[in-house]
């Protein structure tokens, strides 16, 4: 178990704001969160053992402080990729939320990705963040999923990668996760914190109840699997 978590959400210039709200989920599994929580709910949990939990909100260079996401929301950034805060090594998960365009990503957010990646960072894809996983190189020979209604487009585009988001709301290989398209980012993330070591398992389990999610499948109704 971590004693602190720091989080990075890399934000392309037009994400889905379901996407992006899908951090919240392991945001709130933070001592910050479940020590607001009623003592009647938190009376199993140790509150020395849970992590506190940092998010940035990233950005490449050439993108404003302030990010438009779907349904009009403005959002603001804490960093640009060339931040020491943000630098490979720095964090222990990177969270891709899907853009609604998918060609011409930034090359230097895919070289900051691909070190990120590199250096240890576990990566969670959500919806179409898996063009800039597949662009940066890092899906390359592993099993992903991706939206369901693009399954053609990406094994055309990429036929080193392994889709399957036909099948699955979400998918692990080692440190990279994908899921399907927009809410399955909850699914995934729910997943991931189940998986991981994050987190005390009695603290996941709670916060996943309050927020009743994780309840669903992996596998998509009617797959053929």
């Amino acid at each position: 178990m971590a004693k602190n978590i720091h989080i990075g959400v890399y934000m392309a210039k037009d994400c889905q704001l379901l996407d992006t709200a899908a951090v919240d989920i392991l945001g709130c599994m933070s001592k910050q969160f479940v020590s607001t929580l009623p003592v009647q709910l938190v009376a199993n949990i140790n509150l020395d053992q849970v992590p506190t939990v940092k998010i940035s909100y990233i950005t490449a260079d050439d993108q404003a402080n302030d990010i438009t996401l779907s349904s009009q929301l403005m959002m603001r950034a804490t960093h640009t990729i060339d931040h020491q805060d943000v630098a490979a090594g720095k964090l222990d998960i990177v969270v891709i939320p899907g853009p609604a365009s998918w060609d011409n990503p930034d090359k230097r957010a895919l070289a900051w990705l691909r070190e990120q990646y590199t250096k240890g960072a576990d990566v969670l894809s959500i919806c179409t963040g898996i063009f800039i996983c597949c662009d940066a190189g890092i899906a390359s020979g592993k099993k992903a999923t991706g939206p369901k209604s693009v399954q053609k487009i990406l094994k055309d585009k990429y036929p080193h990668v392994d889709f399957q988001g036909d099948k699955y709301r979400y998918l692990q290989d080692g440190s990279f996760w994908s899921s399907g398209t927009v809410t399955n980012g909850n699914d995934l993330l729910a997943a991931y914190a189940r998986a991981s070591s994050l987190w005390p398992q009695p603290v996941v389990e709670l916060v996943l109840d309050i927020m009743d999610t994780g309840n669903r499948g992996q596998t998509l109704p009617n797959a053929k699997v």
